[in-house]
Order: C-alpha cells, then structure tokens, then sequence
C-alpha cells in the first residue's frame, strides 16, 4: 500500500477555521485527520503541501516512520505549525491502517479501557456571547443570561462545564485580551472590577447548576501568575474542578498552583513529551491537557503514558469539529488516567454535516468509537460547500 495523494479543506466554522486532512492510497484505503487552527490556517495547510515530498509513495501504515520523516524535514522549525501539520496526516494514516486492518484506531492501540468517556460543555457561556445570532441561540445581556444557561446545561445531562471570562452585555464580550487587542491590553493584569465579575459570573454558574456539576473557568493566556493567583484565591469558594491557565513557564504555573487549593490544569499548547516533561517534574499543575489534533495521536499516547508514570490525570483539549471528538474520544479509550473530555455543544449548524457518523452523548457521557479507523469519514461535498474565507475570528 502507497500513499497516493494528499489534499486538505480548511472548513468555515463559524468564527474558527477547521483543518481537514485526506490521505489516499493506491489500494482505495482512505484516512482523514484533523489539524485545526484558528490562526494560522493557511501557514498549516502550507507547512503539509511542503511535507508532501517526504510522504508521495510511502506506506502509510508505517506510521511511526512517516512521523520521524516528517519531523526531520522539519525538525529546523519544530513544534507549532509544523507540529499541527504533521498530526493532521499522522491522524489520516493511523486512520488508514486501521481502516485496512478492519478495526478501531482504539483496537490498535490495545484495546478500550472505558466504553464511555465523561464530557464537559465547553465555551459554556463564549460561543453565546459572540455569535448567538449564528448559533441560534438566546443573546448573554446579563448575569440572568448564564443563569439560564446553566440551568440548561445541568437539564440535558451534562455534569460539568467550562466557559471563560464572559462579559454580559450587548453585544456581549469575551477577555481575550491574551489573544489580541489594542494599546493597553498586553500587560495581562486582573483589575479589581475584572476580579469581582470573574466571582460574581462563576457565582451565576454555581447557583444554577447546584452543587453536583463541576465547573471549570479557562483563563487562556490572559493573565501573569500574579493575576491568576489572586483569582483562584477568589474562585475557592466555589470548589472548581479546576483553572485553567496557558502559560509558557513552568515555574509561573508552580507558583500558582501552590498559592491555592483552586486545582489547576495547564498543557493544552505544549508539543510532545519533551515539552511537557518540566511541568511534570515540577508537578506544576494538577491536571494536564493534551491537544490531540496538534500533537497527534502516537505522540499524544506517549505524553498521556508519561503522564501516568508522574501519576497525573489528562484531559484532552478538543476545541474542533466532531472528528476530533472521535479522535480525542480514541485517545481516552486507550489510556488509563483520564480525567474528563472537553466538547462544544454550540456550535455551527453544519456541523454534524460534516461527518458521516456523529459522537454519540448521553447523559454527559460520549460512546468511544468502536467502528472500524476513527468511526466516521469527513462528508467532502460538505465540506467543500463551506469554505473558510478568514472573515471571522474571535
């Protein structure tokens, strides 16, 4: 079997781009893969036209292999794009070795360790904020807003939530401050008035889900340590299943997780098992993400071992389309110290289009796929009817 063409869509979601890579072979076997980025979409889907070279005619289900081709062609420029590109087509060939060996990408990878994975409700509260008038959903104008939505959320099953620094109002806001913005807004503190809103919206959301829904707050990279800090000081009260914090340092994660009793989760940004071997030396954070569809999937299972070596629970990060919930769903069934899967439930209503089979969630709980490779296919018609045109980004 040889790899015989590679091509990839970069599919409108909304106010993200979702990258999609197809592998075909010359025996009809095809795999797909998922490398998204909200960013840099085109310096992705560049970085695999220039890796095509290294891949044309070479065996797919050699997997390990074309990795470390692909790495060394890049291993000048290692990490970020390049890393997302290479897990985009590493994803498709896993894919397609399961798929000719007629069984699940979690069968080849030993075997389930769980028939289900518990899921939270991501971005509960962010999508809403910026694109209800896409979403079709109710408008955030005020604290009753999120009230509402948490009650929503505990009323279709979900046991746990995530959302970010919410801003009521209309138009509603988001702080992203770590993303971008104008002069004044790189220094990433936390004012007074910020802190008390950041209390009084996880307060909102812990009113109205109860007791028994745990709540998560995802601070990006917004805020330096001395920041952070004074947040989950005021978060304690609320008994978080954890704060969220980017942060290229892992001393600065060090001294917020020991300032507190607020857990702490961190990782969603780093690359392979070199990047995050300092922040598990340190025992840096209590929980540790790992972004499937940037890393992907061999090197993901080895942080996820590594990370039970150091006796750490994973979540995988899936801000994505479905396939990378069945991709993120895959990497929970193969390993042994998961914490909880990330999902967006609102979302762009072509979404489930895009896929021929959708991740199956019942009761705050998502099937692991069982179907033969990832257990569906991107829909390229439906894709291709939705093309990203970089008109929209958070």
């Amino acid at each position: 079997m040889r790899i015989s063409n590679i091509e990839t869509f970069i599919v409108d979601a909304g106010w993200r781009p979702w990258i999609f890579v197809k592998v075909e072979t010359d025996e009809g076997v095809t795999g797909f893969g998922e490398c998204s980025d909200a960013r840099s979409p085109l310096g992705v889907v560049g970085a695999i036209e220039d890796m095509k070279p290294a891949l044309m005619g070479q065996d797919p289900r050699a997997f390990e292999m074309r990795f470390w081709d692909m790495l060394r062609r890049t291993r000048q420029s290692i990490g970020g794009i390049a890393a997302k590109a290479i897990a985009g087509v590493e994803l498709a060939l896993i894919d397609i070795k399961a798929k000719a060996l007629g069984i699940s990408v979690v069968e080849l990878f030993g075997g389930p360790t769980r028939d289900r994975v518990r899921v939270y409700w991501s971005h509960c509260g962010s999508t809403r904020a910026k694109a209800s008038d896409l979403l079709g959903t109710p408008p955030i104008r005020t604290m009753d807003d999120i009230a509402d939505l948490g009650r929503e959320v505990a009323r279709r099953g979900y046991t746990a939530l995530k959302t970010n620094v919410v801003l009521p109002g209309d138009p509603a806001d988001v702080h992203f401050d770590g993303f971008g913005g104008g002069p004044s807004s790189t220094d990433q503190v936390v004012t007074r008035e910020l802190l008390r809103h950041v209390e009084t919206l996880i307060g909102t959301f812990r009113d109205a889900v109860g007791p028994n829904v745990d709540i998560n707050l995802d601070l990006n990279f917004n805020f330096k340590p001395e920041g952070a800090k004074r947040i989950a000081k005021v978060l304690e009260q609320f008994d978080l299943l954890w704060l969220e914090i980017d942060m290229y340092e892992p001393g600065g994660i060090l001294e917020i997780k020991e300032s507190t009793t607020t857990r702490i989760c961190t990782g969603e940004n780093l690359f392979y098992m070199r990047e995050y071997l300092p922040y598990f030396e340190r025992r840096a954070a209590d929980v540790f993400m790992i972004d499937v569809p940037w890393n992907g999937f061999s090197q993901a299972k080895k942080v996820g071992d590594l990370a039970e070596t150091y006796q750490f629970n994973v979540a995988p990060h899936n801000y994505y389309s479905h396939l990378s919930t069945l991709i993120s769903a895959s990497l929970c069934a193969v390993l042994p110290n998961v914490r909880i899967m990330e999902v967006d439930v609102d979302d762009v209503p072509w979404k489930d289009d895009l896929v021929t089979r959708v991740p199956e969630i019942v009761d705050g709980y998502m099937t692991v796929p069982s179907s033969p490779g990832w257990g569906a296919d991107i829909v390229e018609d439906a894709a291709r009817a939705h093309p990203w045109t970089g008109a929209s980004n958070w």
